[in-house]
């Protein structure tokens, strides 16, 4: 099994509609990695083209326990007097990246968009999101230590 860290990068988000009557959305985003849960900041003042350009990481195990690999994103609007209101999600699956990097030490899903559902489940704008997945250093050490002494190994006559 090998580990490694994956790196959300947060860009930013557009095309949210603005549900505040007084004032602009404040929106923040939480990201869930199986039981691993992040929050960005809140981009105060910005309604629905926040920007955040903030890094999220999570500690990554594969192959893992549960077989899903995926990332959910909240986007949330921070109310002061309520409670904070549900804009919509994203779902990033990251077990292509997470193959990529065990083989390679690591891989990068460039910054690119991805559409948000509301909780009806229509097009509610998107969120511009990159992951990138390190494999830990002890681990490429040790796999690239087996494949040369597989290569270096005596063979029979």
């Amino acid at each position: 099994m090998a580990s490694g860290i994956l790196e959300v990068l947060l860009v930013n988000a557009k095309g949210l509609g603005d549900t505040d009557f007084l004032g602009d959305m404040d929106l923040y985003v939480i990201v869930q990695y199986k039981s691993q849960e992040r929050k960005s900041s809140v981009a105060r003042g910005q309604g629905g083209h926040p920007v955040w350009n903030e890094r999220l990481t999570f500690k990554v195990e594969y192959p893992g326990q549960a077989g899903e690999y995926k990332l959910s994103l909240k986007i949330m609007d921070k109310d002061t007097f309520s409670a904070d209101d549900f804009i919509g999600e994203a779902t990033i699956y990251v077990k292509d990246l997470l193959t990529s990097g065990v083989e390679n030490g690591s891989a990068e899903l460039h910054p690119c968009k991805y559409r948000v559902v509301s909780a009806t489940q229509s097009y509610t704008g998107e969120i511009q999101v990159g992951v990138t997945f390190t494999l830990k250093e002890t681990e490429t050490f040790l796999s690239h230590r087996m494949l040369a002494s597989m290569f270096l190994s005596p063979f029979p006559p």
